[in-house]
């Protein structure tokens, strides 16, 4: 898929890893919709990008929501052919916390938006991309999802997080076989430590020891390294079910 083709839904677009493949995306010639719950900043980034960008106020975890929104954000864009599913929350808690074991909504309120969420709008693309034009090898469609390394080396604080991260990891596949006869690919990054509105807002030390973790580059990635690889898994049709670690090595410590 040429990316100048590429007509694509983003969720959590409106800022950190999602902002950032949009204005790849955008910066490469592609029609972008953002999704995100945040309505300022979605209307806001939206206008940034320019006149191939949309915004679209969305719940992920709402089923009828999100099948009105993604029917609506392929109406106005004549087409949709990508989904990248950044929408997420930290949902950090200990399973057992100075006040007490972690509350159920705690644990369920991550998976729900993290996993849930991005199964709930790839479900929703796919319904509508299995009636796409064939491109090269057949392929209608491409969705990536995000995952983390957590889903692999959970620290102590992050069993919601992990557990959620882990279920995008073991859905790839699966999906990735399903959606084969209709010629929609599907993949997933797991990030490590990057620069995002979250890290921002630590203080300088701890910016600093986040950094030293990391083998090499010893620094945190960039969301444009992020957005780039998006734009290699769009490119690169042989690419699928897989999950690909984007990390510089690092491999998490219990805490």
């Amino acid at each position: 898929m040429q990316l100048d083709q590429v007509k694509a839904i983003i969720t959590g677009g409106a800022s950190g890893l999602g902002h950032a493949v949009a204005q790849k995306l955008i910066a490469s010639g592609a029609q972008v919709a953002l999704f995100d719950v945040n309505e300022e900043k979605g209307h806001a980034a939206a206008a940034a990008l320019g006149t191939k960008a949309s915004f679209q106020r969305t719940d992920v975890t709402s089923e009828e929501g999100v099948a009105a929104n993604v029917a609506a954000a392929r109406d106005a864009m004549g087409g949709l052919n990508v989904v990248v599913n950044c929408a997420g929350i930290l949902g950090a808690g200990r399973v057992l916390g100075k006040e007490g074991p972690m509350p159920l909504s705690t644990f369920a309120s991550t998976v729900m938006v993290n996993l849930v969420g991005s199964f709930n709008v790839a479900k929703a693309a796919a319904s509508l991309m299995q009636g796409n034009a064939t491109g090269e090898d057949g392929e209608r469609g491409v969705i990536v999802n995000t995952a983390s390394v957590a889903a692999y080396e959970g620290q102590i604080g992050q069993a919601a997080y992990s557990a959620s991260k882990g279920g995008i990891v073991g859905m790839t596949l699966p999906m990735a076989r399903e959606l084969a006869r209709f010629g929609i690919r599907v993949a997933t990054i797991a990030p490590g430590i990057f620069w995002t509105p979250m890290v921002d807002n630590m203080p300088p030390l701890v910016q600093e020891s986040l950094s030293a973790s990391i083998p090499f580059p010893s620094r945190l990635g960039k969301p444009e390294e992020f957005a780039d690889t998006v734009a290699f898994i769009l490119t690169n049709i042989y690419i699928n079910g897989e999950t690909i670690r984007l990390d510089g090595a690092v491999r998490l410590a219990a805490k």
